[in-house]
């Protein structure tokens, strides 16, 4: 029993890491090492519990080594812009089209890179 213990110790470590990580890279696009940054800003938080920054601390080292793999993904999407900003740039195309306004003579839309 004791031999099968350190190993699933060990596997649950390594399966809890670098969450900050992969759940930053899930959403917009945040810049880059968003999930290290994600675990400092929780740290330095006032309103993060005493029990979860033993596990930030854990979290932190393995969260800066995925960010680090995910560093080529986080390149290539530096200039995609994110959901928020087409949904905005397309509603006010839309409501240029519905209010009568000559579209040919509209500027294209842009929206602001993150």
């Amino acid at each position: 029993m004791k031999k099968l213990l350190l190993p699933v110790a060990t596997g649950c470590v390594f399966m809890a890491s670098g969450c900050s990580s992969v759940m930053s890279h899930t959403g917009e696009y945040q810049g880059y090492y968003p999930g290290s940054k994600a675990d400092v800003r929780m740290m330095k938080s006032n309103d993060t519990s005493w029990a979860m920054t033993p596990l930030l601390v854990l979290d932190l080292p393995f969260s800066a080594v995925m960010d680090t793999l995910l560093l080529p993904m986080d390149y290539y999407n530096r200039d995609n812009t994110g959901t928020l900003d087409s949904i905005k740039a397309s509603e006010a195309h839309n409501l240029a089209i519905s209010h009568g306004v000559d579209i040919d003579h509209v500027p294209p839309v842009t929206t602001a890179a993150n």
